[in-house]
């Protein structure tokens, strides 16, 4: 407990302390994002290399506190094979992601990039996903199927983060949120090593939002959101795989399938899967910026960037107590069940523009009614 309470406070102190200094080098060397295009929503000028400290606390609050004298050296060597390929891969993406905030890079680099990186992890770390334990009535699958699988989920939730990264506070305060969950879940499971990388993520990204939530002073960029992404998809796949130690509470060994994980990430992978759909029966590339997301529809429906995103907060909130309620249930069932309630939250932002929308419309076309009046 000692080791996540000083990962969670090394990151948190490392981020809080050297943000300030960022945002003012940022400035100077013009390295911010300007306000004009439709798409964007913030209303002055903000720098987008916050991304720098996200990485920076959580790799050396990882590093600083990594479990070295671990008593068992058969897991130690196992802890220390998945530290080399985890800080190497999150180089390769943070730099791919810096180059991006600063120059720009072309998508389909990006993606390269992300396919060499869940490469690394999947076949030289062996980070893969093995069975779905149960889930449609899955249990373990053919090692072509798991690689497949485990490149995918890399891929996607690397690239949801990236891509939800659209309203102050919104991709920080979501990993955040995950983040915690899977170090307390990983923690109760004995798994020391993945508790702390959790821990000094949440650290870092608690700290960040301070300086992210709206009105934001930093974006996180491309560098933090393909960090995050990261970051959150090898938590979620070793969680995946994760057997909890004999002395755990019994109610953790039902939660370690695949239906709790998606919870963890349901707003990031929902949000992605129905944005690249509707981009994909317009005939737009996946990768296209719009302003379709459910961020977007909130804040044009008349909510504030605070409101919306502390909605999203509570939503998922919501997902992952029915994912952890119902994972004793079948896992199929508990799908049902969690996909549902997804589902749900997905319609009310949009009913909520059609309304609003309406709304607007009614009034157009009658009379501008005095403010008191319209009350």
């Amino acid at each position: 407990m000692g080791l996540l309470l000083l990962a969670v406070i090394t990151s948190f102190a490392v981020v809080l302390l050297s943000t300030p200094s960022v945002i003012r080098v940022a400035f100077l060397k013009r390295l911010f994002d300007e306000p004009g295009e439709e798409r964007k929503l913030h209303k002055r000028i903000t720098p987008t290399i916050g991304g720098i400290m996200i990485f920076a606390g959580t790799i050396f609050a990882f590093a600083l506190w990594f479990p070295w004298n671990h008593e068992n050296q058969e897991q130690l060597q196992s802890w220390v094979r998945e530290f080399q390929f985890i800080v190497a891969t999150s180089l390769i993406l943070f730099f791919v992601g810096i180059k991006d905030d600063i120059i720009g890079t072309a998508p389909i680099k990006k993606l390269a990039a992300q396919i060499i990186v869940a490469l690394m992890l999947v076949l030289m770390a062996e980070i893969r996903i093995r069975s779905l334990h149960g889930l449609f009535l899955v249990q373990e699958i053919p090692l072509w199927a798991s690689i497949f699988l485990s490149l995918f989920t890399i891929i996607v939730i690397t690239n949801s983060f990236n891509l939800i990264d659209g309203v102050d506070g919104l991709a920080s305060g979501v990993g955040l949120i995950g983040a915690i969950c899977f170090g307390v879940l990983f923690y109760l499971g004995g798994d020391l090593m993945m508790s702390i990388l959790a821990f000094a993520l949440a650290g870092s990204l608690a700290a960040f939002l301070v300086f992210n939530f709206s009105p934001a002073k930093i974006f996180m960029g491309d560098s933090g959101s393909l960090t995050i992404g990261l970051f959150m998809s090898i938590l979620a796949i070793r969680y995946v795989e994760f057997k909890p130690v004999a002395t755990a509470p019994e109610w953790l060994t039902y939660t370690t399938n695949p239906v709790v994980v998606m919870a963890l990430l349901a707003y990031a992978l929902t949000d992605t899967l129905r944005i690249f759909i509707y981009r994909a029966i317009k005939g737009l590339s996946p990768f296209s910026a719009d302003r379709n997301h459910l961020h977007h529809l909130l804040v044009d429906s008349g909510f504030s960037h605070a409101a919306a995103v502390v909605s999203i907060y509570v939503s998922m909130c919501i997902v992952i107590a029915v994912a952890v309620l119902t994972s004793p249930l079948d896992h199929t069932l508990g799908f049902a069940i969690t996909g549902g309630t997804v589902v749900v939250f997905i319609f009310i932002p949009v009913l909520i523009k059609r309304r609003f929308v309406k709304k607007n419309g009614n009034q157009s076309k009658t009379r501008r009614l005095d403010p008191m009046e319209a009350a």
